[in-house]
């Protein structure tokens, strides 16, 4: 069967938003199966669109990571255009009561720190308290709802919880975003009239290469469906000095710096004979960040098998040699973003806690054997099994 997106599904039956002024939740990366935007999608078949609200990256998914987005207009279709990635990471009230019902239409890629789903948090949040109903238009997650394949470590809410890690999910959480919204509903007790609009033929083990149909970029840096997997790994460097690639024609499928030495680094990553991957000596120059314009060496990712690969570890591992192979050159880094001006704490917010960092400052040799254990999402398979959508 052909598969449908929410807003697919949605379209075949408008009929439920008669009469209803209409906001909606979205990007240009959210589109149908034929590549229509789903903000225009809705006005051609009489939707009464009347405003619109944005994620990081902006409308037109083109805004650098981390960058504050401001409020416009819309070029396509007129529409104010309110940023939830600006002063606001939440609706306000008094916008949401210009409208009936909100839909939600973002390309979530599967991973804890991808800010599209907390977005969606402080959405459902919103709604409850302006008493307006929210219909989520549900995608497949890219990397598969394979809850075998989920990795850790879970978050500590009490601590590190923020802007790309808000509560207790694992860092590849194997779950649609309406699937989320289901969990939280219920979990962080939201009283929210919620509807979601299920995705027709996707099965959960199934990768976005499997659907057979174009992967629309859903960031600037996330080019493609190979890409959205071997990030939730190589993220991870953001918190360092190592560069994931941005800047580049393969960010985050790449990293390196300009003290690496590539063969050595692809060579040591090799023997550990990790599965699913293979590394190659590159050499590449950034265009942005700490070592723009400045040649550097490093490895590529080459993914050789999507169900044996598994990115949080690969990460790990890779950050592990490194600062074994180059402790006087490898440190922590700050990462200023709209959410988190100072960027301090960074890496212990991408993990969701300090215990990993604290294990790789204390014995490195040590720490590689335990990422097994530390990669561990507890019960979180039994935890969501009732809030599934998909089998």
């Amino acid at each position: 069967m052909t598969i449908q997106f929410g807003i697919d599904q949605l379209l075949k039956n408008p009929s439920l938003l008669n009469g209803k002024q209409i906001g909606l939740v979205t990007n240009h990366a959210a589109q149908t199966v034929n590549q229509v935007p789903t903000r225009k999608a809705l006005i051609d078949v009489g939707v009464n669109l009347v405003l619109l609200f944005s994620p990081e990256h902006g409308l037109m998914v083109d805004g650098k990571d981390g960058y504050a987005i401001t409020n416009g207009i819309d070029q396509l279709t007129g529409l104010p255009i309110f940023s939830l990635y600006g002063e606001n990471i939440k609706p306000e009230i008094k916008v949401l009561q210009q409208i009936d019902i909100l839909l939600f239409d973002l390309p979530d890629i599967g991973s804890r720190f991808y800010t599209y789903i907390w977005t969606l948090s402080y959405v459902m949040e919103a709604c409850s308290e302006a008493n307006i109903s929210l219909i989520v238009l549900d995608r497949p997650n890219p990397l598969s709802g394979n809850l075998d394949l989920a990795e850790g470590p879970m978050l500590d809410e009490k601590h590190f919880s923020s802007f790309i890690g808000r509560w207790n999910i694992p860092i590849r959480h194997s779950l649609t975003i309406g699937e989320l919204a289901n969990y939280w509903r219920i979990t962080k007790n939201i009283h929210l009239d919620l509807e979601i609009i299920r995705v027709e033929g996707w099965q959960r083990n199934q990768f976005f290469d499997e659907l057979h149909i174009p992967f629309v970029p859903t960031s600037p840096a996330i080019k493609s469906a190979e890409t959205a997997l071997i990030y939730v790994g190589t993220c991870l460097f953001e918190g360092t000095n190592i560069s994931e690639g941005r800047g580049t024609h393969s960010p985050f499928k790449i990293c390196g710096t300009p003290w690496i030495n590539g063969k050595r680094l692809a060579d040591t990553f090799n023997d550990l004979r990790l599965d699913g991957v293979f590394a190659k000596a590159i050499q590449f120059t950034p265009n942005e960040g700490e070592y723009e314009n400045q040649i550097c060496e490093g490895i590529s990712l080459d993914i050789s098998d999507y169900q044996q690969f598994k990115p949080v570890s690969i990460g790990l591992h890779l950050i592990a040699i490194i600062k074994k192979l180059y402790p006087e050159n490898f440190k922590w880094a700050t990462y200023p973003t709209n959410v988190n001006k100072t960027g301090e704490r960074h890496f212990d917010l991408l993990m969701g806690q300090d215990t990993v960092r604290m294990m790789l400052e204390s014995d490195i040799d040590e720490f590689i054997s335990n990422i097994p254990s530390i990669t561990k999402t507890d019960d979180w398979k039994e935890v969501v099994k009732n809030y599934l959508l998909y089998h």
